[in-house]
């Protein structure tokens, strides 16, 4: 297989080009179709000092653009030892390996195929990029029969091809929704990752921020002053908007519970505003509760990387509950966050035994399903409040606003987190208008800048796999006048933005804690002008 590279086409794309989409079959077979590597197209790789800060194998400087990816001498034999002591390790991963039926049921749910016409972008032909070489090299048919078996020959091309592919799946796993056999194409994804990680293959948008959360406990690298500094600046936000100073409790010894909420409330809008909305319901409640600067990062881009670098990551917030004698562990507005504490934490780093089942100290409300883990989503614990009438709202002052609501892949598809957002939405808004059926809750459709994906420099990718959502967004602006798009993603608020800023312009995305704040009336308040944005409540004042 050859690979074209084609270093003169543009990185930005307009609507005729990028919605010309031929979904025909190829006349020639996938096996022999170039892959095509373009600006646009990739992730920046993976720089040194990132990766050998975690020890990560053969890192060095190479670029996807070239002939020669300075893979190890040894690296086939890494590759094939590496896939075979997963195989050994995971028993999901050997079953999926061995239980495609290739039926089909999957091809045209993955809103990467959706969004370019790649077959290859079919989770179920992405998988079987992996998949022939495991028939290839370990089943009997496979080492006797090849081709004829359906396996293939590990080659460079083949490492070319894995980074092309598995770097345009945001592991979402709405494909696992519609497979009949429940092949999760995110655990494929998650192993060829770290298969290709083992010769030093990783993208910088990933293992970056890894780096910077092994050192400093946060994605964004935010030292302790730092992060103190900015809670402190909210809450001169709040006070000039409400007349109300907010509490900011940072590593406090023996509060009942710790918060933990991604680094990106803290730095990037529109999740600024989220984390303000967090400080204002926390302080109306009268909560006992405790930032911390060490476990400053609720998301964990280790899942996007290796199981032992999610493992590493994810052990601080333990660790942190620990240490400060914390009795529970709430957690804010996060996607992938959730899929690790659900599917990965209490096996990981647990059992929390030293922790409380959750109970809200508000309500009274046990949280049973939580028993395990230790750790309460915020929109369910914001839920329970709104339903047994512990806060004082008042809807009018978002009815500038025209919402709809985007079920973030991992809190909707790994936790069942569906209803719980839309309880909140609908009490805090008058004006809530749903997604077609088919585009929300289990089903939901992905921003397209998951699981590492939401650099700038692969664009053309994530426009063609927001796209779905985009034109769902689209629907609702048309038919309703929405203009507002709220979520319970850190990572979706911010690709979110530039999905419907190219594909549904005039709707603005916003965290579900944004709007509970507009709508929160806080004892001792002065009279509300503006919202949380600053942007008058009343759009003729």
């Amino acid at each position: 297989m050859a690979v074209n590279v084609k270093p003169d086409q543009p990185e930005y794309y307009n609507h005729e080009q990028l919605t010309q989409i031929d979904y025909r079959p190829p006349a020639q077979a996938w096996e022999s179709r170039p892959v095509t590597i373009r600006p646009g197209s990739f992730l920046h790789p993976a720089k040194p000092k990132g990766a050998s800060s975690l020890g990560l194998p053969h890192p060095r400087q190479w670029s996807p653009m070239d002939e020669d990816w300075k893979l190890p001498a040894d690296w086939k034999e890494i590759i094939i030892t590496g896939m075979k002591e997963r195989l050994e390790k995971y028993r999901s991963f050997k079953i999926f390996m061995d239980t495609c039926v290739r039926c089909g049921a999957c091809a045209d749910k993955c809103h990467f195929f959706i969004g370019s016409g790649d077959p290859r972008n079919m989770p179920v032909l992405r998988a079987e990029l992996l998949r022939s070489i495991y028939r290839n090299d370990f089943t009997l048919t496979g080492r006797l029969l090849g081709t004829l078996a359906g396996g293939r020959e590990l080659t460079v091309d083949v490492i070319k091809e894995w980074f092309a592919y598995f770097y345009q799946c945001t592991e979402c796993r709405r494909c696992s929704v519609f497979c009949p056999f429940g092949i999760d194409t995110a655990e494929i994804t998650m192993m060829a990752r770290e298969l290709l990680q083992l010769v030093g293959v990783s993208v910088n948008w990933i293992i970056e921020p890894a780096a910077n959360c092994d050192r400093t406990g946060n994605h964004l690298g935010i030292q302790p002053h730092g992060m103190k500094d900015t809670l402190e600046f909210f809450a001169d936000e709040i006070e000039e908007l409400t007349g109300v100073r907010v509490n900011v409790p940072i590593n406090k010894k023996g509060a009942e519970i710790l918060f933990v909420t991604p680094s990106g409330d803290l730095l990037a809008d529109p999740g600024t505003y989220t984390c303000m909305g967090y400080l204002a319901l926390f302080h109306e409640i009268g909560l006992n509760y405790t930032w911390s600067t060490y476990a400053s990062e609720g998301g964990n881009f280790g899942l996007f990387s290796s199981a032992d670098l999610m493992k590493r990551l994810n052990a601080k917030i333990f660790a942190e509950a620990r240490r400060l004698g914390v009795r529970w562990i709430l957690g804010g507005e996060c996607g992938h966050m959730w899929r690790v504490v659900h599917q990965y934490m209490d096996t990981m780093n647990g059992p929390a035994d030293f922790l409380d089942v959750p109970v809200s100290p508000v309500t009274g409300t046990r949280f049973s399903h939580a028993r395990s883990t230790k750790m309460v989503h915020i929109a369910e614990f914001t839920a329970d409040l709104v339903k047994n009438g512990r806060l004082t709202l008042d809807a009018s002052r978002n009815d500038r606003l025209r919402v709809t609501f985007h079920d973030s892949c991992n809190p909707a598809r790994a936790m069942g987190l569906i209803e719980e957002p839309r309880a909140v939405l609908k009490s805090v808004c008058r004006n809530f208008f749903e997604m077609p059926e088919e585009t929300i809750r289990e089903k939901t459709l992905c921003c397209g800048g998951g699981a590492g994906l939401g650099a700038g420099e692969n664009m053309e990718v994530r426009l063609r796999g927001g796209m779905a959502r985009g034109l769902a967004v689209k629907h609702v602006r048309d038919a309703h006048g929405v203009n507002r798009l709220a979520t319970i993603c850190a990572i979706d608020r911010v690709t979110l933005t530039t999905v419907c800023d190219y594909w549904a312009p005039g709707v603005k995305v916003a965290g579900l804690h944004e709007l509970v704040a507009n709508a929160l009336v806080m004892k001792g308040q002065k009279k509300r002008t503006h919202d949380f944005r600053h942007e008058p409540l009343d759009p003729e004042s």
